[in-house]
């Protein structure tokens, strides 16, 4: 199965800050248990977290200890590796009405009922 989307191959700290806020509700809980790793045009071994728009497909470039170091240094994030519900909360205003999946939303929709538009039950 071929994507026609765009691949970017890239650092998190080069990637718009939009771009790096949507990153962080969909891995509220850190980055580096989401690593992959893949090999390079030039056959090197590279560790990358994956992240998916509606039109492109990043490979953030980073390793076990980067990935560690930027939730570690980054605000929005707690001492245990958890984004604080208030940047979530401001995030998912920003978001939510795009169309991006975020792991961590469960989809609250009512189940149909039958309904009963006719009160008159003779046949």
């Amino acid at each position: 199965m071929k994507s026609d989307k765009i691949r970017v191959i890239k650092d998190f700290e080069k990637l718009e800050q939009e771009i790096q806020e949507q990153i962080k509700l969909s891995y509220p809980a850190g980055f580096s248990q989401h690593l992959i790793t893949f090999t390079d045009k030039e056959g090197k071994y590279v560790s990358a977290l994956p992240f998916e728009t509606d039109d492109k497909y990043y490979l953030v470039r980073m390793n076990i200890q980067t990935a560690k170091a930027i939730i570690e240094e980054d605000e929005d994030y707690d001492d245990d590796g958890v984004l604080k519900i208030e940047a979530k909360e401001e995030y998912e205003d920003k978001y939510l009405d795009k169309d991006f999946e975020f792991d961590d939303e469960p989809v609250d929709e009512p189940a149909d009922e039958p309904t009963d538009d006719d009160d008159n039950d003779d046949y």
